[in-house]
């Protein structure tokens, strides 16, 4: 491994936008692996980058750490994913992109119907949930969640 490839801490964070401690808490997840120096500093790849930038990314499309994680899980440690391991990842999210993407369609589209009415009341509205009949179906967003 040429020591080209490596960058300190410092570096990974400038690059990826993320807080120090950001780094070594996904450090301590697994989710990133350091290198220590003879003078016992981190060293992170080049490709940690990705990594991170990856996380970031998965997060903002809403998914938990554990599902970040396993997607991780599949990409090589110690080299960098080649196009054919992100497309893999990519492949696998699809699914879970597409129901988060229906789940807010249809949440976007009830709170339409919902704020159209104007009073803000689901136990008093007499048009939605007229005599409250959709708490028989159970507990919580029956119209959103299904």
């Amino acid at each position: 491994m040429d020591k080209n490839d490596l960058l300190p801490i410092g570096e990974l964070a400038r690059r990826t936008g993320l807080a120090v401690s950001a780094i070594r808490f996904y450090e301590d997840r697994g989710l990133v692996q350091a290198f220590r120096t003879m003078g016992n500093q981190r060293r992170f790849l080049r490709s940690d980058i990705r990594r991170l930038s990856f996380i970031l990314i998965a997060q903002k499309l809403g998914l938990n750490l554990t599902e970040i994680e396993e997607q991780l899980s599949r990409l090589p440690q110690g080299r960098t994913p080649t196009l054919a391991d992100w497309q893999a990842i990519s492949r696998s999210m699809r699914a879970q992109i597409d129901a988060r993407i229906q789940l807010l369609t249809r949440t976007r589209a009830k709170l339409d119907e919902c704020i159209g009415c104007g009073c803000l009341s689901l136990q008093r509205c007499q048009l939605y949930n007229r005599d409250d009949k959709i708490s028989a179906a159970g507990a919580g967003p029956r119209f959103v969640l299904g």
